[in-house]
């Protein structure tokens, strides 16, 4: 199993950036592929963004493509979403996500272990 820990929401105005991290731990790490989705208010959670953990095979949601970038340190066991051009919309709470498929999926169904969630809010 991986245990995941994600970091790094607050709140920032329209247009500003932040920096969310996830440092995974387990005995099967290496093998993970990892991903972020997030949930807004009264809405059903969303995928974000998704990397190989090895490989370098990324995918993003429509909403963030061109604004958002997914990143590994494997060196330092952490996954980043690195989120520029912020919009009220992008408020929600981010969860960090794990599962051993190979192939990036986008359905959250398909992880098995989750972060705890961090807030991001976003004002205009």
């Amino acid at each position: 199993q991986v245990q995941l820990v994600d970091s790094g929401g607050g709140l920032v105005q329209a247009g500003g950036s932040l920096r969310l991290s996830c440092l995974a731990s387990g005995r099967t790490f290496s093998s993970y592929t990892m991903g972020w989705f997030r949930q807004a208010p009264g809405k059903e959670r969303e995928f974000v963004a998704v990397i190989r953990w090895s490989g370098g095979i990324v995918d993003y949601a429509d909403s963030v493509k061109g604004r958002f970038t997914i990143s590994r340190d494997n060196a330092k066991n952490t996954v980043y979403l690195q989120m520029n051009s912020l919009k009220p919309e992008d408020t929600a709470v981010y969860y960090c996500a794990a599962t051993l498929r190979r192939r990036p999926p986008r359905s959250l169904d398909e992880y098995d272990s989750w972060g705890q969630g961090t807030q991001v809010t976003v004002s205009s």
